[in-house]
């Protein structure tokens, strides 16, 4: 679809403080922000930075992206694109296309409520919706991969919408896409198919089935499965609340480690360990398994208390309300170092990190 002509320029401000636009609430100012209110402001808004030599941030919800004390020296472009539409397929199936600065919970809570199923099991993801094939995101057995039809792209290079470029051409992996920490593309509209009827995905995960009442492979209502997603994603402090800071978090910060098989970690200490088989040959290991039988206890404060482990689940490194990136990132090097010391299992971050890296 091609980019409409925009009547008024986005809204621009300048020295504006990142952290209230993260859901970490860290990080520095950026020398300047622009909100884009559609895809065509996206691209005006990019390509005027391009053209001006200036390092572009393009920021969505800010779910997944921890940015450096300092802040940003550039141009913060925040996307807050609208619009969503279904259309019925010969096949039955339907097209759901999204503009990318829809919020991803807002999609898929409307998907459910119109009576289709299969993203209920990514219900209470924050963020906006062009990050979910950048990451391609998944929970509970389901992930954005599983009905991305394709995308539109706004390619900075060529400076160039590209419509309609295909699933298959993003490279999607585990957390991961050829899209993922490079700026060279930005996602302008996302589109999926959907099954077309009222049920759920497959379960897939047990912890969900158990939730359910219902065996693994079984599909429910989608409105229940969600509702059970909600419910287990608030029990361990994965559902954004302003006043709680376990909330205060970029979701999972590290991803499950997928290793060869010969590196599996043996001995008694590994005795119980989750393990599922990979591509090739290879096993996903339990980041959170990992980290608490390396001795990091839910809560575990990092430096001076102002950052912590959320006290719901081991897998989120919290802000306390004071701290920094700068202590966030020496929690985060702590645990690393102490799953490698313990298992020799070296864990990835799974954020974006702007402007610094793990000490």
């Amino acid at each position: 679809m091609p980019v409409p002509e925009v009547a008024a320029p986005a809204r621009q401000s300048a020295q504006q403080p990142i952290a209230p636009m993260t859901t970490l609430r860290l990080g520095g100012p950026a020398d300047r922000v622009v909100v884009a209110s559609s895809a065509a402001e996206v691209v005006d808004a990019v390509r005027a930075a391009d053209e001006a030599g200036e390092p572009v941030l393009v920021l969505g919800g800010g779910s997944n992206v921890v940015v450096a004390d300092a802040g940003f020296r550039g141009t913060v472009v925040r996307v807050a694109s609208r619009g969503l539409d279904t259309a019925i397929r010969p096949d039955g199936s339907v097209l759901l296309t999204v503009e990318a600065g829809e919020d991803w919970d807002d999609v898929v809570a409307t998907t459910v409520d119109r009576g289709l199923g299969g993203l209920e099991c990514l219900s209470g993801i924050p963020g906006r919706t062009g990050a979910t094939p950048v990451q391609n995101v998944g929970a509970y057995g389901v992930e954005v991969a599983d009905l991305l039809v394709d995308v539109d792209l706004y390619d900075r290079a060529a400076r160039t919408v590209r419509e309609h470029v295909p699933a298959a051409e993003l490279g999607l992996g585990y957390r991961t896409s050829v899209l993922k920490n490079t700026d060279a593309a930005v996602v302008l509209r996302v589109r999926f198919a959907l099954p077309g009827g009222p049920g759920s995905a497959p379960l897939r995960y047990p912890e969900l089935a158990a939730a359910l009442g219902a065996p693994q492979g079984q599909r429910v209502p989608a409105a229940a499965a969600r509702a059970a997603v909600l419910d287990l994603r608030r029990s361990k402090g994965m559902v954004l609340d302003a006043a709680d800071h376990d909330t205060w978090s970029a979701g999972s910060f590290f991803t499950n480690p997928v290793v060869d098989a010969g590196a599996v970690p043996g001995g008694p200490d590994t005795e119980g360990m989750p393990r599922w088989p990979a591509a090739s040959d290879r096993v996903k290991l339990s980041a959170a398994w990992l980290i608490q039988h390396a001795g990091f206890a839910r809560g575990h404060a990092g430096p001076g208390g102002r950052v912590a482990l959320s006290g719901r689940h081991v897998l989120a490194l919290t802000n306390r309300g004071d701290g920094t990136t700068e202590d966030l990132l020496a929690l985060a090097a702590e645990v690393r170092a102490g799953v490698l010391d313990r298992f020799g299992v070296d864990l990835h971050p799974e954020p974006v990190l702007v402007g610094c890296r793990l000490p």
